[in-house]
């Protein structure tokens, strides 16, 4: 708009408007101005008008002036934050602050304007109790998402069709005049649409970028969760032409300073369709106690500080496994090539080696650059049935690897037996493994069975994790820890209170120490107290994350902790490799304290990406495969409770469907969260967390992830346990309930609808 800013029509010698002239004046005036008054205060003539209304758009872009009623103003007067706008499953919002020493500030709907789930905005703060915020979103400064996955919901007269985006954060609708043909989209079909102009209040026009299937393909599904939540796809050119420079396989250059480890006899232990095998174990007896070998693949080697690998890898921040597709850090001549430990190849790798005591306390550790051959690639079921199962004809299959994986047994249980006197917390609970037909058809959803073997290979990366970090630590240099905080101690108290309540023989630690909390599992173990302790213990702990301050982490007791064990797939494990290569060389890290914690605070985001969008395919997968089980009657367990009703874990399927409220017509229901239950006014009859009980399937919507259940016919809940309340008591709390603010209520039904999906074991 207008020409570029220069020095015709101001004196001789004065320098050209800038945007910093322009701010100056704002600060100097300290009041909001039209663009006369700043045409007046810069003492420019007309002809710059559009010179300086466009430096002031570019301004109000940037977030540092925000558009009023014909005015400007300063953000910073204006009880103004940017950030970016989250909405919740529920409808409601939260601004992530820029300035991360700032809150989240919550949005009610109603003051989106037109702000739509990932926009960055601007947000005039409208109400502060003490360190909570409320705002209203005044101006949007970037709309990454102006390209959207959308579903087509059906055809409107004049050959147009209704589209809704399929994630439900977004709530507009886009209007699609789409060209003819067979290949024409049709409803239920999943496209890419790029929104045009805005034609309602909600409803936007759009283009196809590209149509991708059909919504019952779960490949589709995959596609869409990874546009919603931007995990990367295909890598940048520079990135490809930098691997294809690499060789196939190391030579005899990269042997040298190398300790050649080729003869000793490697194995990786990895699930059967790993493709990427970051780390190989040996273990040997030395005298009455061990020695552990952990070999880690040397991705460092081959990908330079700030090369295009390197700046792609670390934008990444991780690698992002779905049921039937990888996005990963790494191009696959890294990441299942040149840099995965596969069987019967010479491969580079950094080697963590510790001296162990025969009851699993750990001695002295030495780190160096190797060059190692993996004699077998094992899986975890082998390992299982030949150390536990005790199969002839596996431990015959694997027999020259078998007598160091029964030395690796014996060391693995000796220190599993420590860390855990240590107090380091195991849930246990099971994950779901989605199962298909060569159609690529879900069929089946099962409990993902955890082995010993898997519990070995945790066991020795653990200790190499420690034996890093604990290493790079005594030398002063800058390390990626990985911190667990304390459990939210509020939580924790409401879990103590419920047990001690629910059950009085279960004795409740004094302090809340990861052996008190271990100790009380162990109580609840095998009782009907286990799911009530295991999940709401769980839903207390904070999340892990990376920090160069070393917190501790508290989930595994562990007073120094690092990831090192997977440079292929994470980040920050390729950080520790730099980090320990530049301590053993007597160099300086390539990356000081700052850079760190910068790439720290990127990295922990990208995980919570990948784990969200992690969560939605399971969502997405089990949806489509409880669409032609509707009506069918399942045994479930009540796994968590609001207001409005309860979900229910089916334990055959391992899905979770929501029983609401509105489904029981015997009584009013109130929701005692102190008790953890919900309890009919009159009749007593109670749903509490843990409770087993017969439920219905009645329907699935795909669109808003919702699977709804109601109780099954017959089915009474608990009656008699706890008397009923009298009725003047519970028609009070009944009505309170029901009388709570809107935005209250909102927001708590948002939380938990976010967290609706299965409890998963927390990441180490």
């Amino acid at each position: 708009m207008g020409n570029r800013p220069g020095k015709k029509g101001r004196k001789q010698g004065q320098p050209a408007i800038d945007q910093t002239e322009v701010l100056r004046l704002f600060r100097r005036t300290g009041t909001p101005m039209t663009l006369k008054d700043v045409l007046a205060g810069l003492e420019a003539p007309k002809m710059h008008k559009g010179q300086v209304q466009h430096l002031l758009e570019q301004l109000t872009g940037e977030g540092r002036l925000i558009r009023l009623q014909g005015a400007w103003g300063l953000s910073g007067n204006m009880r103004l934050v940017t950030g970016k706008l989250e909405v919740q499953r529920s409808g409601v919002g939260y601004l992530i602050c820029d300035d991360k020493r700032r809150k989240d500030v919550f949005i009610n709907p109603r003051d989106f304007g037109e702000a739509w789930h990932g926009d960055r905005v601007a947000a005039a703060l409208t109400r502060q109790r003490g360190d909570k915020c409320e705002g209203r979103i005044v101006r949007i400064l970037e709309r990454p998402a102006a390209v959207l996955p959308c579903r087509v919901e059906r055809p409107l007269r004049g050959g147009l069709l209704l589209c809704k985006p399929t994630d439900p954060r977004h709530t507009h609708a886009l209007l699609l005049e789409p060209e003819k043909g067979a290949d024409a989209p049709k409803p239920g079909d999943v496209l890419t649409l790029k929104a045009g102009d805005k034609i309602d209040h909600q409803l936007y026009a759009a283009e196809v970028v590209e149509n991708l299937g059909s919504e019952s393909d779960i490949a589709v599904q995959e596609r869409l969760v990874k546009l919603n939540h931007g995990v990367p796809g295909p890598f940048p050119a520079a990135c490809l032409e930098q691997a294809a420079t690499l060789p196939p396989a190391p030579g005899e250059a990269d042997f040298e300073g190398r300790r050649d480890m080729r003869s000793m006899g490697f194995v990786t232990i990895d699930g059967e369709k790993a493709r990427d095998f970051d780390d190989a174990i040996l273990v040997e007896r030395d005298g009455p106690g061990y020695r552990l070998y952990v070999a880690i693949a040397d991705v460092a080697h081959y990908v330079p500080q700030d090369s295009p690998l390197d700046r792609e890898a670390q934008e990444r921040g991780n690698s992002y496994y779905f049921p039937q597709s990888v996005e990963p850090m790494f191009p696959e001549a890294l990441s299942n090539g040149l840099c995965s430990l596969n069987p019967a190849v010479p491969r580079l790798a950094m080697v963590v080696e510790t001296d162990f005591r025969a009851d699993g306390h750990h001695g002295e550790s030495r780190f160096y650059p190797a060059v190692i051959e993996s004699h077998a690639r094992l899986t975890y079921t082998q390992v299982n049935r030949a150390l536990v199962d005790k199969d002839e004809a596996v431990r015959a299959e694997i027999a020259p690897v078998l007598p160091m994986l029964e030395t690796a047994e014996m060391l693995a249980r000796a220190i599993n037996r420590l860390r855990a006197e240590r107090g380091s917390l195991d849930f246990d609970l099971p994950e779901p493994e989605i199962l298909f037909n060569l159609q690529g058809e879900a069929v089946g959803i099962r409990p993902r069975e955890r082995q010993f073997g898997n519990q070995i290979i945790e066991e020795f990366m653990i200790a190499a994790n420690e034996a890093v970090a604990r290493f790079l630590t005594e030398h002063g240099a800058p390390v990626p820890y990985r911190v667990h905080p304390e459990p939210d101690p509020d939580k924790l108290q409401t879990l103590f209170t419920i047990l001690q309540r629910a059950d009085i023989t279960l004795v409740l630690p004094k302090q809340a120490t990861p052996k008190g909390l271990q100790e009380l599992l162990r109580q609840a173990h095998g009782t009907e107290m286990e799911f009530l302790a295991s999940r709401l213990m769980l839903r207390s702990m904070m999340q892990a994350r990376y920090n160069i301050a070393n917190m501790g982490h508290y989930g595994l007791a562990s007073e120094c902790y690092c990831h090192f064990t997977s440079p292929i797939r994470r980040y920050a494990d390729l950080m520790v490799h730099r980090g320990l290569k530049a301590v053993l060389e007597g160099r300086q890290p390539p990356l000081n304290a700052r850079r760190m914690q910068v790439a720290c605070e990127h990295i922990s985001q990208r995980e919570r990406v990948a784990m969200e969008a992690e969560r939605e395919i399971l969502k997405r997968a089990t949806v489509l495969f409880l669409r032609d089980k509707v009506g069918g009657v399942f045994e479930g367990v009540v796994s968590s409770l609001s207001d409005f009703g309860f979900w229910v874990e089916l334990t055959e399927l391992m899905a979770e469907g929501l029983v609401r409220l509105s489904t029981l017509t015997d009584d009013y229901y109130a929701l005692f969260p102190e008790r953890q239950e919900l309890l009919g006014q009159h009749t007593g009859r109670r749903f509490r967390l843990g409770q087993h009980v017969r439920v219905e399937l009645t329907d699935v919507e795909l669109g808003r992830l919702e699977v709804n259940l109601k109780l099954a016919e017959g089915e009474n809940g608990e009656r008699g346990g706890r008397p009923g309340l009298p009725r003047r008591q519970a028609a009070k709390v009944v009505k309170a309930a029901r009388s709570a603010r809107p935005a209250k209520a909102a927001k708590a039904g948002g939380k938990r609808q976010e967290n609706s999906g299965r409890s998963r074991r927390p990441k180490r």
